[in-house]
């Protein structure tokens, strides 16, 4: 077994009487501190703004939460137009707040049942917000982002992986567990990570109509959070 692996199964029966918490209650409970939370991430985020394409005029970013990623994409392109996704009115008004005076369109919705405007945008952004769901509902969601994105449109996504098999299993064993402890049918969204393996989920996309997809790699001293790029 491998090291991640056995720091995980400690973990988890460390907490495995944690109640689950919804999607929108656990990052609207933690606005003050969420930012600070995700600032090992700084270089990802900068990362993610010099790999869009010099050309683009707009960007739709899905789970957009306060706008980590766009602070440095609106460093570089400071006249985008960007529409953002997310459930929680907290972090899309302290989004707002930052970037007041930015061309933002801000959407306080579920990604998955949300219609996406077709063909509408340049370019399409995910960073670390689908490490929660199952590939299934990955493939569907890619499906839509393949079909809001121009031709020649570029999706960059930015996530957790699980680095081996047995940890996805793990992981998605204890997510349906801890769902049946709690009484909470699949459909609703809660706070626990289920990351794929980089195979499942480069797979994912391209079920989802990508067939340029790539993985651009990860940054030194991080193997756990993968930059992957997708072509329409």
């Amino acid at each position: 077994m491998s090291e991640d692996f056995l720091e995980l199964k400690a973990w988890l029966e460390e907490t495995r009487d944690t109640p689950l918490e919804r999607m929108d209650s656990f990052f609207d409970a933690r606005i003050e501190d969420y930012e600070e939370h995700m600032s090992p991430w700084k270089a990802h985020y900068s990362w993610m703004a010099r790999l869009l394409p010099a050309e683009i005029q707009s960007l739709f970013d899905i789970g957009c939460g306060t706008g980590l990623e766009l602070d440095q994409i609106f460093a570089r392109f400071p006249s985008l137009t960007v529409t953002g996704i997310d459930l929680s009115h907290e972090m899309l008004a302290k989004l707002s707040q930052k970037h007041a005076g930015r061309s933002l369109n801000l959407i306080c919705a579920d990604y998955f049942t949300y219609d996406f405007p077709e063909e509408a945008f340049d370019c399409a952004v995910a960073f670390e917000t689908l490490h929660h769901f199952t590939a299934d509902r990955k493939r569907q969601l890619f499906s839509k982002v393949y079909r809001c994105l121009r031709p020649g449109g570029v999706f960059l996504e930015c996530d957790y992986i699980a680095t081996t098999q047995e940890i996805e299993d793990l992981l998605f064993a204890e997510c349906r567990r801890r769902r049946d402890r709690d009484g909470i049918p699949p459909e609703k969204f809660v706070h626990f990570d289920t990351p794929l393996t980089l195979e499942h989920e480069m797979q994912a996309i391209r079920a989802g109509g990508f067939k340029t997809a790539e993985l651009v790699g990860f940054l030194a001293g991080d193997d756990h959070t993968a930059m992957i790029r997708a072509i329409k």
